[in-house]
């Protein structure tokens, strides 16, 4: 079980090189908290860096499962069941239970996002 989590500075955490769900290119992550250091619904929390023309490939996550993408910096697009759509800094993106999504950079710095993933009803 982790250690319960308290508090972080976003910009100073530790990031390994990743690539996530056969997305291109590696992106920079860090998993802030997961369930066993939270007390509430919450699966995990991660933050993740994408650089210019980085993607997180399409994939679909099991129907108890709902995620958040949540821009702090940067632009991209966001493909979600079928639509696209660009997403900036302050957006919040709910990706629904069982549903299909990707995210590429499209801009020319790196686009930093949290990812939260809560656990749904049925």
């Amino acid at each position: 079980m982790s250690a319960p989590f308290d508090r972080c500075n976003l910009f100073e955490l530790p990031t390994k090189a990743v690539r996530a769900h056969g997305g291109s290119g590696e992106l920079r992550f860090n998993r802030v908290a997961d369930g066993g250091g939270l007390a509430g619904g919450c699966n995990f929390i991660d933050y993740a860096e994408l650089p210019p023309g980085v993607s997180i490939g399409r994939h679909r996550h099991a129907p108890d499962e709902e995620e958040l993408y949540l821009v702090l910096a940067g632009h991209g697009e966001m493909w979600r069941d079928g639509e696209r759509f660009d997403v900036k800094p302050g957006d919040l993106v709910r990706n629904a239970p069982g549903g299909a999504h990707g995210l590429v950079n499209t801009g020319d710095a790196p686009l930093r996002l949290f990812v939260f993933e809560l656990r749904a009803s049925k």
